[in-house]
């Protein structure tokens, strides 16, 4: 009796406790801001949805205005409730949040320096003094005893700026000057500045509104870059800058009238050819002038055909060239530079319908072919003379390699990254003739990290439809795995971007206290290749996200963790599966993190003034059509969100995102707390000052990272 009667106790005080909870996370929902509703009828293809929360669009205009109107003050208003609510419901977590901030920062070196790459007579290279946000970039002449030259004071530069990003840099062919560009809003319009490294001073020279690169003509006075529509934010005109003149009086040499495509401009490995390159996802197009001859005119490679993907590079008297003609998963090609076109295209290296080739890297006695082969990276080095063909050899299960940083053509040794699960970020250099190779650096992690500590592993779910679909998971050896075992699951899966196995000092906070970390490689990225590409993208994206729902499924199965346990992370579109998964099966996750999510994904791609949108009918469809549109409105998570019970949810968004634009997140959030059921936690993190990419500092960017975990953590109970 007594010990039914303690049992009895023991259930009553933990009823109590988990009631006492429950009421909690009430009251704070109570606290919730609710948006206001202002119904907008959408119609097209005879079909109406309602959006309340349309109103919490504003134009670029808008948001840099000094006196806002009564909408702008709703939104504004609306976005600061938001962040209040958030350091409400989390308050009790703030220590938390600091120490796991320190602690992420703490494994990372503070004065810590890059690898030199050499070119052209000078070592470049970046460094970082204790304490500092912002890189200094260095360079020395390739001599003894030479001295650090500082072409960039990064921490004195970004002084009084709230987000200060530093673009693409390019040196001119005589050393003597530097094109930089700078982002200040965090919409990823740069404005280029010349600087001359031999008097540490600036040119008047300045150019607005770029992508953020220019590329010297051999003259050392001519530059090409590229300017973005200003309310799109496309691509789409390469102007000629001669050095001393004003921006008003530069050449335009190409615009991309086609709003689907996007142009930037490039130089080959072999600084003879510079190159204007028109993508879009199917279809791309070049442009070639010899870099002696700026003044010349611009020849085609090979005309632009639906469906036709090529890239190009030069070497002796060929153009080299990555395609996809005739091969699904591509094949090297050449062809002479006098007779580009795709007529004349020989291969070099001949498809595979099982190894995807992703790159290719050409030297004076090699080549170096970056292929994928059972959805892991590998590095195949080849001689021109074809007495040498092999593959580097990896030891971990799941890992990275990738050739980096190889501007020299006469050189026998290769430059490359590797990195795993459990191996910090490694540079090697090795020698491509005697297979010999040296670290020239692994990322150093304080704090007393050992890999030994930990275990990866490579598994495979098997998906709706019997494909089978690869995972990597990672966790400290000696913990107990099973129900109890919280999981946190990442994926991507879209525009063919393989989600590789890599090593994350700041991921030791989660594994050190008990979590399994696991990547679902799922349809829509590319690690099986292009067609894994092409069964996760238009009509077939929902494999997308049925497979990740597959994979956690299997884990559960499996016994790494349950549905009490389990937690899913996704960043932008990434975040559309986070919106997707919650709404096709909310019960199988205890909370869920999506970054800058591309959730409102109808009303986007309908209009195409939004950016990103023209080019990107071919990932996603083009809702104008009605199949299109159907589908789509059949996974977008804003438009299917329903009553009922949804999982824990963090969102973060910011509100200069030019990517997914913040009111997708904002209207979300609203529509979400308006209809769902349940009394779990549902915040939002608006940055004020940022973009997509977040803080631009080198540890502020840390400190969301530290309220993902706390808010992991803290549904696990865990507060140290």
């Amino acid at each position: 009796m007594k010990n039914m009667y303690f049992l009895l106790l023991l259930i009553l005080v933990s009823a109590c406790g988990t009631k006492e909870k429950q009421n909690d996370v009430k009251n704070i929902n109570d606290d919730a801001p609710i948006a206001k509703k202002a119904p907008k009828e959408l119609t097209i293809h005879d079909d109406t949805r309602i959006d309340d929360y349309f109103w919490m669009r504003l134009s670029d205009d808008q948001k840099k205005s000094e006196n806002p109107d009564a909408q702008i003050q709703d939104v504004l208003d609306y976005l600061n409730a938001e962040n209040e609510y958030l350091n409400e419901a989390m308050s009790h977590t703030e220590t938390f949040q600091d120490e796991l901030y320190n602690e992420i920062i703490g494994r990372i070196k503070k004065d810590d320096q890059s690898v030199p790459v050499n070119d052209n007579g000078f070592s470049y290279y970046t460094r970082y003094e204790e304490g500092s946000e912002y890189a200094l970039y260095c360079r020395k002449k390739l001599e003894d005893n030479a001295e650090e030259q500082i072409i960039f004071n990064g921490p004195k530069m970004a002084e009084g700026f709230s987000y200060y990003g530093i673009g693409g840099q390019n040196v001119s062919p005589n050393n003597q000057l530097m094109t930089f560009s700078i982002d200040t809003v965090s919409r990823r319009q740069y404005t280029i500045y010349i600087k001359n490294l031999e008097t540490d001073k600036l040119l008047s020279d300045t150019l607005s509104n770029t992508g953020g690169s220019a590329v010297w003509a051999n003259d050392n006075k001519t530059v090409f870059y590229t300017t973005k529509d200003s309310e799109t934010l496309r691509q789409n005109k390469i102007f000629k800058h001669v050095l001393g003149t004003d921006q008003t009086q530069d050449e335009l040499v190409f615009e991309e009238i086609d709003e689907t495509f996007s142009c930037y401009v490039s130089k080959t490995k072999s600084n003879d050819y510079l190159l204007i390159g028109s993508n879009q996802t199917l279809s791309t197009e070049y442009r070639f002038l010899n870099a002696n001859t700026p003044n010349g005119t611009w020849q085609i490679i090979q005309p632009r055909e639906r469906d036709l993907i090529y890239h190009p590079d030069h070497y002796k008297d060929d153009f080299y060239i990555r395609t996809n003609l005739d091969a699904t998963n591509f094949k090297l090609v050449k062809t002479p530079i006098k007779a580009s076109s795709k007529d004349n295209w020989q291969d070099v290296i001949a498809h595979r319908s099982d190894v995807l080739l992703q790159d290719f890297d050409l030297f004076n006695n090699f080549l170096v072919l970056s292929e994928r082969l059972n959805g892991l990276a590998t590095i195949r080095i080849k001689k021109w003379d074809e007495s040498t063909d092999y593959y580097i050899a990896f030891k971990d299960p799941a890992y990275l390699a990738y050739p980096t940083s190889n501007i020299d053509f006469d050189t026998d040794k290769l430059r490359y990254n590797y990195t795993s699960l459990t191996t910090p970020n490694s540079t090697f250099e090795y020698n491509m003739d005697t297979k010999e190779q040296e670290l020239l650096k692994q990322q150093d992690v304080l704090g007393g990290f050992s890999p030994n500590d930990y275990v990866s592993e490579r598994l495979e779910a098997t998906a709706t439809d019997g494909t089978k679909i690869p995972v990597s998971l990672v966790y400290k050896k000696g913990i107990s795995l099973g129900a109890e075992t919280p999981l946190l699951l990442y994926a991507y899966g879209s525009y063919g971007s393989s989600t590789e196995p890599t090593f994350s000092s700041d991921r030791l906070s989660l594994l050190d206290r008990g979590f399994v970390y696991a990547i679902a490689h799922v349809r829509g990225g590319q690690e099986m290749g292009r067609e894994w590409y092409e069964n996760g993208k238009l009509l077939n994206k929902k494999n997308t996200f049925s497979d990740f729902i597959n994979v956690g499924e299997h884990l559960v199965a499996q016994g790494y963790t349950s549905p009490k346990h389990l937690y899913a992370l996704g960043g932008s579109a990434g975040g559309l599966l986070m919106g997707a998964i919650i709404n096709m099966k909310p019960e199988l996750w205890n909370g869920v993190v999506a970054a800058v999510p591309f959730v409102d994904i109808v009303s986007t791609m309908l209009d195409e003034t939004i950016p990103l949108t023209t080019f990107e009918f071919d990932e996603w469809g083009n809702p104008k059509d009605a199949t299109y549109y159907n589908y789509m409105k059949s996974y977008s998570p804003y438009d299917n969100v329903e009553a009922k019970n949804y999982p824990n949810m963090l969102i973060t968004t910011g509100y200069w995102d030019s990517q997914v634009q913040y009111w997708e997140p904002a209207k979300w959030i609203a529509k979400l707390r308006a209809l769902k059921t349940d009394n779990n936690l549902l915040v939002m993190d608006c940055n004020m000052e940022t973009g997509h990419g977040g803080a631009s500092g080198r540890f502020e960017r840390y400190k969301r990272t530290a309220l993902y975990y706390a808010f992991i953590m803290d549904l696990e109970g865990l507060e140290k």
